[in-house]
């Protein structure tokens, strides 16, 4: 008899191997840089066959735009939004939300690594890692006006959301 494997069971494995790729592709960045690895470090780090890696991500090129979109997801997930700090008064509001999030970049300091090697490397210019980094700009962009709002546009004048604005963008650069 023919023992066919479930879908979910399926869709476990695909996750398994397209995880492991992502997770040499880090151990590789970290010690050889982006540039310096290549699709045959990724499938003896990992241990599968380049086709896993082309079928899951297309190239290299999409390896390192879903590493830098895993690595966000999780330091995402530790980043409280600065509405957690609601029950504070503004500026309060404001210094415990940066607070936390610095808390949660110094836990990971690969995320702003790999973010910086995407942002200015010569890859920055391909339509995958520019929407990632289009991506993660904006969620960054929306926890500092979501944070500086309260602070100087608690009225919602026009005056007030174009300096929150600004001043978002300078939070985000740094």
């Amino acid at each position: 008899p023919v023992v066919r494997a479930s879908k979910s069971a399926a869709t476990a494995a695909g996750a398994s191997s397209r995880d492991a790729i992502l997770d040499a592709a880090q151990a590789l960045i970290t010690s050889k840089g982006y540039d310096g690895m290549a699709v045959s470090d990724l499938c003896a780090e990992s241990g599968l066959p380049p086709s896993s890696i082309y079928y899951h991500f297309g190239n290299k090129l999409g390896v390192l735009a879903a590493l830098l979109e895993r690595t966000f997801d999780e330091l995402h997930a530790l980043f409280p939004p600065p509405s957690s700090f609601d029950d504070r008064e503004p500026i309060d509001r404001l210094e415990a939300w940066f607070t936390a999030a610095c808390r949660s970049l110094d836990r990971r300091p690969d995320y702003l690594r790999l973010l910086l090697a995407v942002s200015v490397g010569p890859h920055k210019d391909s339509d995958t890692v520019r929407s990632t980094v289009r991506r993660i700009r904006d969620a960054a962009h929306a926890s500092w006006v979501d944070a500086l709002t309260p602070i100087f546009a608690p009225d919602g004048n026009a005056d007030g959301r174009a300096l929150v604005d600004e001043l978002a963008v300078l939070g985000r650069a740094m």
